[in-house]
């Protein structure tokens, strides 16, 4: 799955405020930054993040995801010690 795609997918799909997708091969690392993740429990949040990406997950087209998420505070504070590349 291309980058881009994944990431339309996931702006679209949680509305996001910003994500980061890098690749190998098809395994994808996923930041998402959304006030979707506030008061929501770290496996709620994997949960959803994971929900769009499931037919690309069942189809192959996905082996693994890494998946950090932060709430736009959060991530405010995260990027000063660890911008994304």
């Amino acid at each position: 799955m291309d980058i881009k795609q994944l990431e339309h997918l996931l702006l679209e799909q949680l509305a996001l405020a910003e994500v980061y997708v890098k690749a190998e091969g098809t395994n994808y690392n996923v930041i998402a930054v959304g006030s979707c993740f506030a008061d929501v429990s770290r496996v709620k949040q994997q949960q959803m993040v994971y929900a769009p990406l499931m037919d690309a997950i069942a189809d192959g087209r996905i082996h693994a995801v890494s998946i950090k998420t932060f709430t736009p505070e959060q991530w405010r504070r995260e990027k000063l010690l660890n911008p994304p590349a």
